[in-house]
């Protein structure tokens, strides 16, 4: 394994974060916040430990997949926690475990929060929560790519681990483009939503706190009642850029170059909007006929269906209370999740549309045992290494949601918060349902607890197999016994 590049890669990411870290203090600045004064300390531990870090080049930056997945691992695991220390230096959030639970819940996009009171936080942290998702959103790793000079393919390894999908490719011949062109449209995007939410009357540090939220499909909201206080415009841009955020990017690489019919044709992408609605279909007319009006119901059930399946996680009333039939759509939504190559987290829309298209295949096996069945998406032929890894990806998924859930409960909570806690850490929501519900949040939960959820929200975030390689000890063998063999060459020279 080439530990050094891992080594390398690492100090730039805490280069980087020292870089982001600059804005909150520019923020406390405008404010006149003390508060700013520990990202200012955090600032400066990560950019020393960065410089030492990247002063000595690896004599090779070529690497493979399983240096691909550690790196992306511990660079996420880096990014959470020395992004938490401003938290517990400034006392807005005392308890490390809280803290670090917090700021893993904003790299990963997740939402969920230990707070019952985000409103008594500066204004230096409040960006920061809300910045973090946008940084987590695309991925700090792909940034990275944009710049450093990897060779031999190692790229999309890196690429490989970080980006949300069964499978990774490029929009153009060179990986480093592909970024850079992802950071453009990311950043559009962004912008656009900014620009629409200002027109709406919504004041500027609302407007770029809950556009970092949106377009990231994080959720930390800055007011207690999430987006419920804002006007129906304002409801209304939210919903229609969590929607346009849980559309795979790769759609709009083929706008941007006018390949419209391809784009509009894409089999993913059609059946994220055709499952939005119908789940908003159904929903809308569940809550109409208990107690809103029609506009109120449609703008409700639309925006909840959006906030849900894109693994956003804001929201603009108590679902929690709304009917059993409700509740059990927004928490399959919760499997389902966003397009692949998105900012949303979830299974990814195809995994399940590959999933079926299995399904048919063996039923279509069972009438013709002796023809050739092949499954094909936007008329390419799905290899088969492709269907293994989602077959894989799914029982991978049920034990490690099962052994999570398993987990919670021995602390003794219903069922219903134990299964949607799980569910909405892993697939990277944010609120639940019961005492983990919209109006409630995770601080009740024990340490323990809190790093299995810890856990869930980083796997979910990595597509798993990145996580638990981890934990592998081949991995950790050919790292020590490498540096071994490097040390004793030297010695004995």
């Amino acid at each position: 394994m080439n530990s050094s590049i891992i080594r390398y890669i690492l100090g730039h990411v805490l280069k980087i974060e020292a870089l982001v870290l600059l804005l909150p203090c520019f923020v406390a600045l405008i404010y006149k916040e003390e508060a700013g004064i520990s990202f200012f300390i955090t600032f400066l531990i990560c950019a020393v430990l960065g410089i030492l870090m990247t002063r000595k080049k690896p004599k090779t930056f070529v690497f493979y997949l399983k240096e691909g997945c550690v790196t992306t691992s511990l660079s996420w695991i880096i990014l959470s926690l020395f992004g938490c220390l401003p938290f517990v230096i400034s006392g807005e959030i005392p308890s490390f475990t809280d803290a670090l639970f917090e700021t893993i819940s904003g790299f990963t996009t997740t939402g969920a929060s230990i707070l019952s009171d985000v409103e008594c936080l500066s204004y230096c942290t409040l960006f920061w929560r809300s910045f973090t998702h946008w940084i987590g959103g695309m991925g700090v790793l792909v940034f990275l790519l944009a710049i450093i000079p990897l060779t031999g393919g190692s790229h999309i390894n890196l690429m490989r681990a970080e980006s949300p999908g069964p499978s990774v490719g490029k929009l153009v011949p060179k990986v480093r483009y592909t970024a850079r062109i992802l950071y453009i449209i990311y950043f559009g995007i962004t912008i656009a939503e900014i620009l629409l939410l200002l027109i709406g009357n919504m004041p500027f540090f609302d407007a770029v706190t809950i556009s970092f939220g949106t377009v990231g499909t994080g959720g930390f909201a800055i007011k207690n009642d999430s987006l419920a206080g804002y006007s129906a415009y304002i409801q209304w841009i939210v919903t229609i850029f969590m929607i346009l955020s849980g559309v795979n990017f790769n759609a709009y690489y083929l706008i941007l170059f006018h390949r419209w019919k391809k784009a509009l044709n894409m089999a993913e992408v059609k059946c994220y909007f055709l499952i939005i609605a119908a789940s908003s279909a159904v929903i809308f007319v569940n809550i109409y006929n208990t107690s809103m009006g029609i506009l109120d119901a449609l703008r409700h059930s639309t925006f909840q269906v959006a906030s849900i399946i894109t693994t956003t996680g804001f929201a603009t009333t108590d679902f929690d209370l709304w009917s059993a039939s409700s509740k059990t759509i927004l928490v399959m939504l919760m499997f389902i999740g966003a397009c692949a190559g998105s900012t949303g987290g979830g299974i990814k829309v195809s995994r399940f549309v590959i999933a079926v298209k299995n399904i048919f295949k063996e039923l279509k096996y069972y009438i013709h045992p002796k023809s050739i069945q092949q499954i094909k998406m936007d008329d390419k032929l799905v290899e088969h290494e492709i269907i293994r890894s989602v077959n894989v990806y799914f029982l991978t998924f049920i034990v490690l949601f099962s052994a999570s859930v398993f987990l919670v409960s021995l602390e003794g909570n219903d069922l219903i918060t134990n299964f949607t806690a799980v569910a909405a850490t892993i697939n990277n929501i944010g609120p639940g349902l019961e005492l983990v519900g919209p109006t409630q949040n995770f601080g009740n939960f024990s340490i323990f607890s809190k790093y299995v959820l810890m856990f869930d929200m980083l796997a979910g975030r990595l597509e798993l197999f990145p996580l638990l390689i981890l934990f592998h000890p081949v991995v950790w063998k050919d790292l020590f016994t490498r540096r071994f063999r490097s040390r004793h060459r030297v010695e004995s020279t």
